[in-house]
């Protein structure tokens, strides 16, 4: 075949010459092949003759770039041939070694994108020299990779942590005495000290703290974009998710979270178990707000060039601490159900729901916001449980021991402070009880109309309705009608000040409480008729025989008689009750008053002339009105008192 030889002028012959490479480059093939093929290129265009010379230049500048980027990797190698005393100093933390970091960086780079422009790739021997390269340096990367991780990992900052949250506190005071075993267990029971629901604590909106030091991480992001490109993103998650998990791990237990089995939980005493509760709380909610916040953005920075690695790499790393604290929660939704749990049940079951919003912005992973979601419905299923099992223990306390002075009763102390720190739960409560509607059937609201009442405030309702259906049970102890008046006046006056002194009154309404106030009054009415009817009667004019100027003496000396000791008795008896509020008291003693002084005065203005005369007058007169209007003053404050050989009290 002739060589053609034409005449296109210096511009044309570099592009020929310039395609002709090109071609040579793509086709990518042996040493051997590549010297044909150029024969075969010059036999057509004698302008090829000197391809060779440029393709066999290019290829030894290749080579000389490729050599002098191992040579880099293989001194940083401490596995290698070299000295030992090389190995040692290249064998110094990355950070400590910035220039050389950046040597080795660019020859790994470099290496990596001969392989990718196939520059080496025709000559074998090269080739698999720059794959051994490369899994050296990976290797070399992954350590320095986890290094860094290791020796730049924030610890918590629990003092700082703590002086962000703002702490919650709802008391609750119960008093002393008599009570079911079903209401024992909930915190002090004492008429001094109250008993402190912690909600826990409440962060500020702009907590963020670094998980790793910040010089650090454009140093762990050169090295993953390294790893990644040279197709090691496995390797590079995997040394990631490794340390986090563990230091992660690590903030767990500095926040007070033990890794226990469901069976190890169940057994743990109430006490330590309210601690571990609370723990638990606020460990969610520092996970959710600093831990997976900050190692969601420290994900976004170091693996900013993938989306899909970042979030495998997130996904891997947060799933353990998660997981444990999950483990947790289902353990506490599936154990025994008890009065005293149900706040700590319901703070979980909140930060929990507030936290699976959270997570459902966070993780790809479908299979984490499942599990949360579960235990979530768990801990929902339990606190309702255990709000209804309350209910039926209300109902139910059968305590046979009456208070001895009509005081209120502990089990309406701890029922009504109960009830109203659980107002601050209304929203939870409304969505738990929604589905269980049947249950207030037969109800009647105070205010006629149920459809406008809240799920919650329907259970209210029976609640407290069992409790006063308990407490009447419960004044039929008594034997004395006037104190079982005066213990379900002190009881339901307690259940209505809780009531109208709270959130409780949005809940039951104005009419609820105005109706107890009758109740009271009406109480009330019921102690003066069965209490004063006796002494009353002594003052009554029939079966004395006669006006007051002929009324027979005897039958006024036993009037008089009859008076005091009734009075006295009274006295003795009632001192020793006790009416806790200051104004039920004081409007018990001026109905007493209004009712006995009144009629005293009258019967001493018309009879007391005919006795005072006479011998041993005092004997019968023992009292004037100013001296039983004193007396009255003692009445109702728990310190018995007695009235024998007292005199004229205002003398």
């Amino acid at each position: 075949m002739a060589t053609t030889t034409t005449n296109l002028g210096a511009g044309s012959e570099d592009r020929v010459m310039a395609t002709a490479q090109q071609i040579l480059k793509s086709l990518n093939t042996p040493k051997e092949v590549r010297e044909d093929m150029l024969l075969i290129f010059s036999s057509f265009d004698n302008r090829l003759s000197n391809i060779t010379d440029l393709v066999n230049e290019n290829s030894d500048a290749t080579g000389g770039r490729f050599e002098a980027a191992e040579k880099v990797i293989l001194r940083w190698d401490t596995s290698s041939s070299s000295s030992n005393a090389d190995a040692s100093r290249h064998s110094l933390p990355w950070e400590d070694s910035p220039d050389e970091a950046a040597e080795y960086l660019s020859a790994v780079d470099e290496i990596l994108q001969l392989v990718v422009d196939m520059s080496i790739r025709s000559d074998n021997e090269i080739m698999d020299r720059a794959e051994t390269a490369i899994q050296m340096a990976m290797s070399r990367l992954e350590d320095e990779f986890r290094l860094i991780l290791i020796r730049n990992t924030v610890p918590l900052d629990l003092e700082r942590l703590y002086g962000s949250i703002r702490r919650v506190s709802l008391s609750f005071a119960a008093n002393e005495g008599e009570i079911g075993e079903e209401f024992e267990s909930f915190g002090e029971v004492d008429s001094v000290r109250g008993c402190f629901h912690d909600r826990g604590p409440s962060f500020g909106d702009d907590l963020c703290m670094d998980l790793i030091n910040p010089d650090a991480v454009m140093e762990l992001k050169e090295i993953a974009e390294r790893m990644i490109n040279a197709g090691y993103e496995k390797e590079c998650v995997q040394a990631y998710s490794n340390v986090r998990r563990d230091a992660l791990d690590e903030c767990l237990v500095i926040l007070g979270v033990e890794k226990l089995s469901i069976e190890e939980v169940q057994k743990i005493e109430w006490k330590a178990l309210d601690e571990k509760m609370k723990k638990w709380i606020q460990a969610v909610k520092i996970t959710v707000r600093v831990l997976l916040n900050g190692e969601k953005r420290l994900c976004d920075q170091i693996f900013s060039g993938s989306n899909s690695i970042k979030e495998i790499c997130f996904n891997e790393t947060a799933k353990g601490c998660v997981m444990q604290l999950l483990n947790f929660g289902e353990a506490v939704a599936i154990g025994n159900r008890s009065s005293e749990k149900l706040f700590r049940i319901l703070d979980m079951y909140d930060v929990l729901a507030d936290a699976l919003l959270e997570f459902e912005m966070m993780f790809t992973d479908e299979y984490m916001c499942t599990e949360a979601k579960g235990v979530l419905d768990g801990l929902g299923d339990a606190a309702k449980g255990t709000f209804l099992e309350f209910e039926n223990a209300v109902k139910n306390e059968a305590s046979k021991k009456p208070m001895q002075n009509g005081e209120i009763h502990p089990l309406t102390r701890y029922v009504m402070n109960y009830v109203k720190l659980l107002v601050d739960y209304s929203q939870t409560l409304n969505s738990l009880l929604e589905s269980d509607e049947d249950e207030a059937d037969g109800l009647q609201s105070e205010d006629g109309d149920l459809e406008t009442v809240t799920p919650f405030a329907k259970r209210l309702l029976l609640l407290i309705s069992s409790l006063e259906s308990n407490l009447e049970e419960k004044s039929k102890l008594y034997e004395d009608g006037a104190l079982h008046c005066i213990f379900l006046m002190n009881n339901n006056l307690y259940i209505v000040q809780k009531v109208k002194d709270s959130e409780l009154r949005k809940l039951l309404g104005d009419n609820w409480v105005r109706k107890r106030r009758g109740s009271i009054r009406q109480y009330a009415t019921s102690y003066l008729r069965a209490c004063w009817t006796k002494a009353l009667y002594c003052l009554k004019d029939e079966g004395i025989g006669g006006s007051s100027n002929n009324a027979s003496k005897v039958a006024l000396k036993e009037r008089f008689k009859s008076f005091n000791a009734c009075f006295e008795d009274i006295y003795r008896i009632q001192t020793g009750w006790r009416v806790p509020d200051p104004q039920l008291r004081e409007e018990l003693r001026i109905s007493i008053s209004e009712k006995v002084l009144p009629a005293y005065r009258s019967f001493m203005g018309r009879f007391g002339n005919q006795l005072e005369s006479g011998r041993h007058a005092g004997k019968y007169i023992k009292y004037t009105p100013d001296d039983l209007e004193n007396y009255l003053l003692d009445l109702f404050e728990g310190k018995p008192l007695v009235l024998q050989h007292m005199r004229r009290k205002s003398t």
